[in-house]
């Protein structure tokens, strides 16, 4: 047994003793949490991880090298994919080679390209590298959370620093106690080489030459180097570090920068790290440090469980390095893109069919609204360019969005079952949907969270045909990726994924609608979900679809979209949906997870959560924990812990895993998802000491609460936005104190209490 990856190599200052009541205040504080080593990874993928959603930074040693491994989100290579002809070859010709028994013309023309051809792709940036060689023997590498900086110290007394700043694309480093020959160098990528050409797997990365780039240009000055590549048509980046060496010390910073095009008059690399240098490295370090600080006075959590409280901190962190708003949405690596000379595990893009949705999903009750809303903006962004694919691909006039995308949203192609899938918009359009219900900013409700869900449900009209007993459904239908992207990967008939992706939309289409007084439209759409058949379900609980029970092991669990993340099928809704819940999670279990990745523990942590299984929801996120993450805690898909959870033991890295992780422990603390407040509402019997501070709910309401001994003491809550609190009591009577002295309502064991924007309310026994 490898017990290498059974407990993540965290160590941490607890908040507060287990045996100790924690006020409010105390679960308020920044965390003390450190991730620490007595030695460099050797390796770009359990390297230390620093950036900001802009660039980032991986920290190891490689020949005895301190390497920087260098990182911009919109490094890209944006050439155009072969084949995607939508207006010869669109989904009504699909549908034609299906029927036909010529499906293999589809895959030549919209698989084969994304798995053989190297771009559109993310590309890596380079790398700064500094001879540690004659340093000695490491004593520590310490990545602080709380101030998001990498240390190192070494034996002989040198010491190094460096962070990635929290607001600004740059970063920077510095040496204490070295002589003066330790300065750094930049190694570009290996774009150009006299070796032959790699392979051409898309999993394991192919191989950067086949980019067929022409070499770089690297220009050393006086304590400067800048580095210039020229990527594919106009677009180019440039790497610029520049340092201030003493005797003993040594003080530097560095930036990417990159133009589109020959019109692009953003700042280069080497003006950022000149403007940079005349402000000072503490300058900057107190203003990085400030977001920190705040960044952690968002929300904390606090459990007896130190391994799925290690990992919650740290996947909080990788959040805050990976989502911004004004930054590119989190890809399947973030500024973390792959430094081995490949390009990185599946292009590095934009996934849809899972990735991107999961990656969000502990911004909302993790109170991270502001990060989520790059994700946001970049889809309204884009919002008529995948109206255009929608019409061109499926000669609908609503919205879609491709399963798989560039950095601008265009579609990539691979299995189109995923890639070209009829409901991502769907998926995508819960985050919209979601981001108004935790806000509640109806600017944002009425000029965007309806706008698109109503889009999306004119594709579905339009796309839709009648089936033989008069109900709704898609010509082609799907569920990644079972059965991967062969010719019965689509069903003649509808399949639980995407039937509860059109059953959410067209319900809370209605829902905004008549919250923006559109009566007729929610009344439309309310008919139209009539329309649409019931759920496959068997003995076992949720089918695949009607014609496919679930009967083996797969890695994404898209047959149990209803229960979570939409919520469509919920434990509150009475005995038989709590029935169907637990027979299918039941089922799920006893299939086992031989072909599962990393991001399957984890979502089935959520839905165990959704389930009140708090014993099943802590086990399942610490099989993530303990088997599908490196010692740095990336997510590699595959289990490392040589204790047989998967048959599945390959590694490329990805983080939505990582963050819906995060959503699952979160779950267990807190559900807001019924238009009820639940508190502690999947947590084990044996944690006897649990507390949370303001995790956010639907209706714009901030939660703290503490539960000791399986006795929940005080509960506070804020309203942002004002309205009806609906709080499940929480407390072993309904005899409470509240400070202040507030009037409230009990419906059964629902707390009624209507309240003003800003309003603080605290309960206790």
């Amino acid at each position: 047994m490898n017990y290498r990856f059974l407990f993540p190599i965290l160590f941490l200052s607890l908040l507060v003793s287990c045996k100790k009541e924690v006020t409010y205040t105390e679960l308020d504080r920044i965390p003390k949490y450190e991730l620490k080593f007595d030695y460099l990874a050797s390796s770009w993928d359990e390297a230390i991880p620093l950036g900001n959603a802009t660039v980032g930074a991986l920290i190891w040693e490689k020949n005895g090298k301190l390497r920087f491994s260098l990182d911009k989100a919109d490094l890209w290579d944006l050439r155009p994919m072969e084949n995607l002809n939508f207006k010869d070859y669109g989904f009504d010709w699909v549908k034609q080679q299906w029927e036909n028994d010529t499906y293999i013309n589809v895959q030549d023309r919209y698989d084969v390209p994304y798995d053989h051809l190297p771009a559109p792709s993310k590309i890596p940036g380079g790398a700064l590298e500094f001879d540690i060689s004659g340093l000695g023997e490491i004593d520590y590498v310490k990545l602080n959370l709380a101030t998001a900086v990498c240390e190192i110290k070494w034996k002989n007394g040198a010491s190094f620093k460096a962070f990635v700043h929290a607001t600004e694309p740059l970063g920077w480093y510095s040496f204490e106690n070295v002589n003066s020959d330790l300065n750094p160098t930049i190694i570009p990528p290996p774009y150009v080489s006299l070796q032959q050409e790699g392979n051409e797997d898309p999993v394991a990365g192919q191989d950067l030459r086949r980019l067929d780039y022409e070499g770089g240009r690297v220009t050393q000055r006086e304590h400067t180097i800048t580095y210039d590549q020229q990527g594919w048509d106009d677009f180019k980046f440039q790497v610029h570090t520049q340092w201030e060496p003493t005797p003993t010390h040594l003080k530097g910073s560095w930036s990417i920068s990159s133009k589109k095009s020959t019109l692009d008059t953003s700042k280069s690399a080497e003006e950022i790290v000149a403007n940079s240098l005349k402000l000072g490295m503490s300058n900057a370090l107190e203003r990085h440090t400030n977001w920190w600080h705040n960044f952690w006075n968002q929300s904390t959590v606090s459990v007896p469980d130190p391994i799925l409280q290690n990992q919650w901190y740290m996947e909080m962190y990788k959040f805050g390095s990976a989502a911004r708003q004004g930054a590119p949405p989190i890809s399947l690596q973030s500024v973390w893109t792959a430094d081995n000379g490949k390009l990185p595990p599946w292009k590095g893009d934009f996934h849809h069919d899972l990735n991107t949705q999961l990656s969000y999903w502990p911004a909302y009750s993790g109170n991270h609204l502001d990060l989520e809303q790059g994700f946001i903006d970049w889809m309204s962004n884009y919002k008529t360019a995948f109206k255009k694919y929608t019409n061109d691909f499926y000669g609908t006039k609503g919205l879609n969005v491709p399963g798989v995308t560039t950095l601008t949203g265009e579609p990539m192609g691979g299995w189109i079952q995923y890639s070209f899938g009829p409901t991502v918009g769907a998926w995508l359009g819960q985050h919209f949907y979601l981001h108004w219900r935790y806000s509640m900013d109806r600017e944002f409700l009425k000029n965007k969270a309806y706008p698109w869900i109503r889009d999306v449900a004119i594709h579905f009209d339009e796309l839709s045909i009648m089936d033989e007993n008069g109900k709704r459904k898609l010509p082609l239908s799907s569920s990644p990726e079972i059965r991967n992207n062969t010719r019965d990967a689509w069903f003649s008939d509808i399949t639980n994924f995407d039937l509860s992706l059109v059953r959410w939309t067209y319900t809370h289409a209605a829902e905004l609608a008549m919250e923006l007084g559109l009566k007729e439209e929610a009344e439309k759409w309310n008919a139209i979900l009539k329309e649409w058949p019931d759920y496959a379900i068997d003995k076992n609980g949720l089918m695949v679809s009607p014609s496919l029970p679930y009967k083996e092991s797969h890695r994404h669990l898209s047959h149990l979209m209803a229960i979570h993340p939409l919520g469509l099928i919920d434990v509150s809704n009475g005995e038989e949906e709590k029935l169907i819940i637990q027979n299918t999670i039941d089922h799920l279990d006893k299939i086992g997870s031989s072909q599962w990745v990393g991001y399957s523990f984890s979502w089935l942590g959520n839905l165990k959560a959704r389930a009140l299984d708090g014993e099943g929801a802590a086990k399942a996120l610490k099989d993530f924990a303990t088997a599908f993450v490196l010692p740095n805690s990336f997510h590699v898909n595959g289990d490392q812990s040589g204790t047989g959870k998967s048959n599945l033991i390959y590694r490329p890295f990805t983080l939505e895993g990582n963050f819906a992780f995060a959503a699952g422990l979160q779950e267990m603390l807190i559900q807001s998802h019924t238009g009820t407040i639940k508190v502690f509402p999947a947590v084990p019997k044996k944690w006897d000491n649990v507390g949370f501070s303001k995790l956010r709910t639907e209706g714009a309401f901030l939660v703290s609460a503490q539960m000791i001994s399986e006795e929940v003491k005080w509960v506070k809550i804020v309203s942002e936005k004002g309205g009806e609190l609906r709080l499940k009591n929480p407390f072993s009577t309904q005899r409470l104190i509240s400070e202040p002295d507030t009037e409230f309502q009990w419906e059964g064991d629902i707390m009624i209490l209507n309240m003003k924007p800003g309003q603080e309310v605290q309960f206790r026994l």
